[in-house]
């Protein structure tokens, strides 16, 4: 379905000429060495499609080829093309640049860490800022402008937002002008073509009332994109949405390996999982499925004589830090499955979501996800009792049976529950996901960038906190998490569960040590005191940071311990038992962030037992943890201030 490309187009990450791949949600195209390394990244960073070797959906392809030509890498590329960038030696990469380290940090900075974005004026309320872009773009799908609405995306818009004055979403409003681009842009962002409108309308309604029958069925393609993708994979076939038929169910050519103890168990299995760990597991099978697709693209395109394909494979799907540490390592053992094992988990889950569909789930279950994984695999060879052998990332234990699942961030307009038993089978989680995952690397780089500005801006509190005389506090506190002698379990954590503690032994929250007979205390320390200490954590956070971005881990422990000792004594200023559950909740994230830190970093040791570390994902816990950390001791700050000028 793809043209042939202009002679004129070049890269958009080095410049180089004729790029044949093109990031979909980045709106650019880029070459065969770029494109290396954004399949290294993800799916949630860059979804990338072959120009000319991969279906596209007309208007699909149309869409990303209004972005390239409307300038949509400026929005990735801001800041790169002010003047004062040049002068500072900043610059994107060319083509004569090697890949590895040039072309994938100026990558990964451009688009994971979103280093060169426009920046909005920092808010102490984020979702005010959300709201007043999320209400921007509303406005702005009516129009034609597709850069303009990538813009708005890109600063943290979100598709699925509800306008509560309109009573409807973006798409809604696409969908009545007609604006199929801008709605395969809000698709891909993560809108839901099955959302009603507070008349009880959905975008497929309007596009139909308006006569725009090509975007109609466009979308009602959007929302079976999950199975159609799966469906397709096995058997090259889609089901015909036109004429009522929305699923098609392959089937397997040796049908007698289906009828196994072991298939009909895993099947069962897969049966009782609750509506979100099975609609989490099916996003993970068509992650992998694109990656499985687009790595056969990618091996039949590529020059093999002038381009190492060892060094830019992708064996297994990238870590998304937005997941928890099981699910990641059950995404990962996905590409262990062999094309029947692998057919065949297809094949059930496109069965089960055909059932869930059509009619009434069975309850829940706790089986964890990664059960089912191993009890589908073929397992020909013995295995040791416990797997301990993993051929990738070793980021949880395999006995670990209580799966901890990730929470959508962005506001849902209906329940995952309601989703697969009452609408289609869509990719609305997997979308917003990813869309909060791009918020949420957004606040990352936005600390690692203006942690400077946030030491200036504790300054300026200081100058204008009251001089209070500073509460007594004991210097012995609940909050204190000294490290034991063994590491903490650390395996099924997820951004779902960062309020609470991650790392305590038990059921995972902060132990409360203050006596029974305690009574609650409204004290706070000075907001002086508070100040000092934040300080100080920022500029240990600082260190830890420049020691990530230069790649010195051997520097991630004491840099660690530093932070920690800081926490500890701005922990040892609250009471025991502070009486505001904001405190509570803030000194729980600080203090646990800051023990999980410890615990990640201490994977970098070589002597450390067990599999080999992955640097990658450790890398990224660390970012998180920081992120966390910073977080809290800024939101107690805030408190403080607030409360001692009352």
């Amino acid at each position: 379905m793809s043209k042939r490309l202009r002679s004129s187009e070049v890269c958009a990450d080095c410049s180089g000429p004729d790029p044949s791949w093109a990031s979909v949600n980045r709106g650019t195209f880029i070459c065969d060495e770029c494109c290396s390394v954004h399949r290294s990244l993800g799916r949630h960073i860059s979804q990338v499609r072959h120009l000319k070797h991969t279906p596209w959906p007309p208007t699909l392809l149309q869409m990303v080829e209004t972005l390239y030509n409307n300038g949509a890498n400026s929005i990735w590329e801001h800041s790169l093309l002010d003047p004062a960038s040049i002068m500072s030696g900043r610059r994107k990469a060319n083509p004569q640049d090697k890949v590895h380290p040039n072309k994938a940090e100026f990558i990964r900075a451009k688009y994971q860490m979103l280093a060169f974005v426009h920046r909005l004026p920092c808010r102490d309320d984020d979702s005010v800022t959300a709201k007043d872009l999320s209400k921007q773009l509303h406005s702005s799908v009516r129009t034609g402008n597709l850069e303009t609405c990538l813009r708005l995306l890109s600063l943290g818009a979100q598709a699925n937002f509800f306008h509560p004055e309109k009573g409807n979403t973006p798409l809604h409003v696409a969908s009545k002008a007609g604006q199929i681009l801008q709605a395969e842009l809000l698709a891909v962002y993560g809108a839901d073509p099955g959302t009603q409108d507070s008349s009880g309308k959905t975008p497929v309604d309007y596009a139909r009332q308006g006569g725009h029958h090509e975007l109609a069925e466009r979308l009602v393609e959007i929302q079976y994109e999950l199975t159609d993708r799966l469906a397709f994979y096995l058997c090259g076939r889609k089901p015909d949405h036109k004429n009522g038929q929305h699923f098609i169910i392959p089937q397997m050519a040796d049908s007698s390996l289906d009828l196994s103890e072991l298939a009909k168990a895993a099947k069962k299995k897969l049966q009782s999982l609750s509506n979100h760990l099975f609609e989490e597991l099916a996003m993970d099978v068509y992650d992998e499925v694109d990656r499985r697709e687009t790595d056969a693209v990618w091996l039949a395109t590529q020059n093999h004589s002038t381009l190492v394909t060892e060094t830019t494979v992708v064996p297994f799907l990238p870590v998304n830090p937005e997941y928890s540490s099981t699910r990641n390592q059950g995404r990962q053992k996905l590409a262990r499955f062999n094309a029947h094992e692998f057919a065949t988990l297809v094949i059930d889950i496109l069965s089960d979501a055909k059932r869930r569909q059509q009619g009434s789930p069975l309850s829940g279950s706790k089986d964890n996800v990664e059960l089912i994984l191993k009890t589908i695999s073929n397992q020909h060879s013995v295995e040791s009792q416990d797997n301990d052998q993993p051929d990738y990332d070793s980021v949880a234990s395999d006995e670990d049976t209580d799966l901890e699942t990730t929470a959508s961030k962005a506001n849902r307009q209906k329940s995952l529950d309601s989703d697969l038993s009452d609408g289609p089978v869509t990719v609305q989680e997997f979308m917003e996901v990813k869309n909060a995952l791009v918020a949420s690397e957004a606040k990352i780089q936005q600390l690692m960038k203006v942690n400077n500005n946030l030491s200036d801006e504790l300054r300026i509190m200081q100058k204008k906190a009251s001089r209070l005389e500073k509460q007594n506090s004991t210097p012995e506190s609940d909050y204190d998490n000294t490290p034991n002698d063994t590491d903490p379990d650390d395996t099924g954590s997820s951004r779902k569960g960062r309020q609470r503690s991650m790392v305590w032994q038990g059921d995972g929250s902060v132990p409360d040590t203050a006596e029974p007979h305690t009574a609650p205390s409204p004290i706070l320390p000075s907001t002086e005191d508070v100040i000092r200490k934040t300080e100080q954590i920022t500029k240990n956070i600082q260190e830890l940071l420049r020691a990530a971005q230069e790649n010195k881990h051997d520097s991630y422990i004491p840099c660690s311990e530093r932070i920690h000792v800081a926490v500890t004594e701005m922990a040892a200023l609250f009471p025991k038992k502070p009486k505001s559950d904001t405190v509570r909740t803030s000194l729980r994230l600080l203090t646990s962030s800051a023990y999980r830190l410890q615990s990640e970093c201490k994977k970098t040791l070589p002597g450390d037992p067990g599999p080999p570390t992955d640097i990658q994902l450790v890398t990224q816990q660390v970012i998180q943890c920081a992120y966390d950390i910073a977080k809290a001791a800024k939101q107690l700050v805030t408190i403080t201030t607030k409360e001692n000028n009352n």
